[in-house]
């Protein structure tokens, strides 16, 4: 199974994704563990990703991308993989495509998890953390207990602002590579509401047509 998940922040995907990687036996390449593990093994383009990174730049498209295929092309990924927060954007999705098909390869399916907007505020200015034991709450869903309550905190990227901002981030950048795919017949999209063995439920029956 080779496959892109994407969601809004906030979205649920990181259990779900954690499931399906299981299920699947594949690895789960996000962009931010690939470029620390090739700037680790001091590889040409870990290198390069970490000059740009140094300097407070942007990883350029074709670094990515090459990075990505260094990636795909180990031996836990000749089965399959998932690759989660890339491509962010139409271009990068169309490189993307040009590269996976120089090398003999094409993406089995696109994965969309939606949520409204307002759901994911709700749940994310909800959030709250023991800074004691790490323990996350919801002040809706899953109250602390009253022996805590006084000590637990807000993350300060928690609030409606910067929430708001983040989804805006992914509705003007990431959203539109979904057009790119449906056109290819190879996007699913699932409902994210709900609880999470409910989703998943409806993300395993969306990927085997039953």
């Amino acid at each position: 199974m080779r496959m892109i998940f994407i969601g809004p922040p906030g979205a649920g995907k990181g259990t779900q994704a954690a499931r399906l990687v299981e299920r699947y036996a594949i690895p789960h390449i996000s962009t931010g563990d690939m470029f620390r593990a090739a700037v680790a093994a001091g590889t040409p383009l870990g290198k390069q990703a970490d000059a740009h990174m140094r300097d407070g730049r942007l990883v350029p498209d074709e670094v990515t991308i090459g990075l990505v295929m260094e990636r795909i092309g180990q031996d836990d990924a000749q089965g399959g993989f998932m690759l989660d927060g890339f491509p962010r954007t139409v271009p990068q999705a169309e490189a993307l495509d040009r590269a996976l098909s120089a090398a003999g390869l094409q993406l089995d399916v696109v994965l969309v998890l939606e949520v409204p907007d307002d759901l994911i505020v709700d749940r994310i200015t909800g959030r709250r953390s023991d800074p004691e034991t790490g323990e996350i709450y919801h002040v809706t869903f899953n109250p602390p207990p009253p022996s805590i309550a006084g000590r637990v905190i807000q993350r300060r990227d928690d609030t409606e602002e910067a929430c708001r901002r983040r989804l805006a981030g992914f509705h003007s950048q990431t959203a539109p590579i979904v057009p790119f795919y449906e056109a290819k017949g190879i996007v699913r999209r699932v409902d994210g509401v709900g609880a999470p063995d409910e989703v998943t439920t409806r993300i395993t029956a969306a990927l085997t047509g039953s």
